[in-house]
């Protein structure tokens, strides 16, 4: 499975990456490289970009690009929207 087919909020560990090796010294740079872990946070719409937590790092990344990053599944999270972006607030009103 490659990164771009990842589930949201699923963690995975980078197995292989074929991506031009500029790219891949960039990633590594942030902490994405070979045995990393990462999770999937956000999906863009229409093929947009993927939004990935690696260690304490986030990243967007392009579809086309996590089409070379070669993942397998670790394990499947559930994700509320605040951890998603901290400043989310969410209330709830009785109807009356």
């Amino acid at each position: 499975m490659n990164l771009a087919q990842s589930s949201l909020g699923q963690v995975v560990h980078v197995t292989a990456l074929s991506i031009p090796t500029d790219l891949a010294q960039r990633l590594a740079a942030l902490g994405l490289r070979l045995g990393s872990q990462v999770t999937v946070l956000r999906r863009g719409w229409l093929g947009g970009p993927l939004h990935l937590r690696v260690g304490g790092t986030e990243v967007m990344l392009r579809r086309d690009a996590a089409q070379g990053i070669e993942v397998q599944a670790l394990a499947l999270e559930i994700i509320t929207a605040t951890e998603l972006n901290p400043t989310i607030e969410i209330s709830v009103e009785a109807a009356a």
